[in-house]
């Protein structure tokens, strides 16, 4: 992306106007959401998956995130949440499967120690 963006500048010339942002127009200003929404469309068309908005990808990027044990501090970071009580409301429904990750990791711990294994609950501190 950053190597598009510095074409993407270079081409501008004068006209480029820097706004700090990661995905802009070829002059660097912001995009317009319906365009962005119907070049999102086309894509998604031409790739022959099914029609989405673009802002749900924004739920998608952090559902995953929050599946592979990514922090949900990060993942509020990651989408730009000014409180990690918006990420945690928005997220709340993969809370189910972090935490029966949490309790089979618990369980794989507590069960080798219960079968004689070398794990121990003090090793995991």
């Amino acid at each position: 992306m950053a190597s598009k963006r510095r074409w993407s500048r270079l081409r501008s010339g004068p006209r480029w106007q820097e706004f700090g942002l990661v995905s802009t127009t070829l002059i660097g200003t912001p995009l317009d959401e319906t365009n962005a929404a119907k070049h999102f469309g086309r894509l998604q068309e031409a790739a022959g998956v099914p029609r989405h908005r673009l802002y749900d990808t924004g739920h998608t990027a952090a559902t995953l995130l929050l599946l592979q044990g990514v922090a949900p501090r990060v993942v509020m970071e990651v989408l730009g949440h000014s409180t990690y009580q918006l990420t945690m409301d928005t997220y709340s429904h993969v809370m189910p499967t972090l935490l029966q990750g949490a309790a089979d990791a618990m369980d794989d711990v507590l069960g080798a120690v219960s079968r004689g294994g070398t794990a121990r609950p003090r090793d995991a501190l």
